[in-house]
């Protein structure tokens, strides 16, 4: 008997074998191409004439090579549409799960981006006002000519009769 000298605490070393990760995701993206699958007109089409082509089959040939019996109502041909429909039910709903899952995270992806866009609009809402603000008192300030003449004026006659007031 061989020594097996791999250690647990020691990582593997060259040409160990390592095994491919499974993908969780695997058995979902199976129902969801089973969903798919199930959904198109191709199936339809190919199991109705699945149906036809059996029901005919042990209808019309001779008794020797039939595998279902038409007096007991194509037993077998029930049993295998009631197997298919069994499986198809779940996996259809897992993939209606999946698809939910994905749709609510979207969601809420989009509830956060609608956010943040209305947090910008706001916060340039208050920028354009505040810069209205800012424009209205510095027009407010503005100084014509007319009215630095008049203060000038104003400003003389003041100067004018201080130096009489003094005296």
């Amino acid at each position: 008997m061989a020594k097996n000298n791999a250690r647990l605490d020691a990582p593997l070393g060259r040409g160990a074998v390592r095994q491919k990760p499974v993908s969780r995701d695997r058995f979902g993206r199976f129902t969801e191409w089973i969903a798919r699958a199930m959904g198109t007109p191709a199936f339809l089409l190919l199991l109705s004439l699945f149906c036809v082509l059996w029901i005919g089959w042990n209808t019309l040939m001779p008794d020797s090579v039939r595998f279902d019996d038409a007096a007991l109502g194509f037993t077998a041909l029930t049993l295998m549409l009631s197997l298919q429909a069994s499986y198809a039910a779940p996996l259809i709903l897992l993939a209606q799960n999946r698809q939910d899952d994905r749709d609510r995270v979207q969601i809420e992806q989009d509830r956060q981006r609608a956010e943040r866009n209305l947090a910008d609009t706001e916060y340039l809402a208050r920028e354009i006002v505040a810069l209205r603000m800012s424009l209205e008192e510095r027009n407010a300030q503005a100084v014509t000519r007319d009215v630095l003449r008049q203060e000038l004026k104003a400003l003389l006659a003041e100067l004018e009769d201080a130096p009489d007031k003094k005296s």
